[in-house]
């Protein structure tokens, strides 16, 4: 057997989706081992690497699946954007039957925060961003100090630290600049600021990041990727590089350029157009 694949999938239904059955079957022709598992479900120790079928939201999920496996995982796009989940299932099957990529690894963040012994793990680690925004009607002040060094005090809905992977996604819509995957940067993103002089600001990826944010309505929301919860004003959020990165299978025909301009029109401009 060439490899054994499991294939996890955004909504159920997707299971008998068509273009799913020919993913298995291409997958099955060419060798490998197939079998579906979702976010509740182990995966076997057999298991060599993990398909993401969906849409972003879908890989962010199975990123957490794939690295506490310390296997690869590729995106199989049904989304709509599809950046994380960049391929179609018949290009990923040609290339891990052929062997045509590479592994490629993304940095990734962690969390701790003081008194939240008992929040989910889940909301400890991210691939793209971990957020901190208002869930009332009142302005948050954000105090925060990158090792140790203090910042002046964000005001507004919110921040948002972003690693280079999530450089395309939250953080850009709010004005953050676009980082290469391989850089190893940290993004700090602010959310609607209420100051004319504020804008991101890019640190090491081996900095501490530390947030305590404060608001009149007495809590705020604090996200990981797409795992939400709720703390209480003045908690202290402490935000690093984790110590292990994902794995994220790279077709060799593709590149992160290609991918902002075919996803995002990067540059589109009728000059360029010959």
């Amino acid at each position: 057997m060439l490899m054994n694949v499991a294939i996890y999938v955004g909504t159920e239904n997707l299971r008998c989706d068509e273009r799913v059955i020919k993913l298995v079957g291409d997958l099955e022709k060419g060798g490998c081992g197939v079998c579906f598992t979702s976010l509740d479900e182990p995966l076997g120790e057999d298991t060599d690497i993990l398909l993401s079928v969906g849409g972003d939201g879908t890989f962010l999920s199975a990123a957490l699946k794939a690295v506490r496996a310390d296997i690869p995982v590729a995106g199989v796009n049904m989304g709509r954007m599809g950046f994380l989940s960049e391929y179609r299932g018949e290009d990923i099957a040609q290339a891990l039957i052929s062997g045509e990529y590479t592994i490629e690894k993304r940095v990734m963040l962690c969390s701790e925060i003081a008194g939240q012994e008992d929040l989910s793990s889940d909301c400890h680690l991210a691939l793209n961003e971990m957020t901190i925004r208002r869930n009332g009607g009142a302005m948050l002040a954000v105090d925060v100090s990158v090792d140790g060094v203090r910042l002046p005090t964000y005001w507004g809905d919110g921040l948002i630290i972003s690693t280079s992977s999530g450089s395309t996604a939250y953080s850009l819509s709010v004005g953050g600049p676009i980082v290469l995957p391989q850089s190893k940067v940290f993004i700090i993103s602010p959310i609607a600021p209420h100051n004319l002089n504020v804008r991101p600001l890019v640190v090491p990826s081996t900095s501490v990041i530390s947030m305590t944010a404060h608001s009149r309505d007495g809590h705020f929301e604090f996200s990981a990727d797409t795992r939400t919860t709720e703390l209480t004003d003045g908690a202290q959020i402490d935000v690093s590089m984790a110590q292990f990165s994902l794995k994220r299978l790279r077709l060799d025909k593709s590149n992160f350029i290609q991918a902002l301009v075919e996803k995002l029109y990067w540059g589109e401009d009728v000059r360029n157009i010959r």
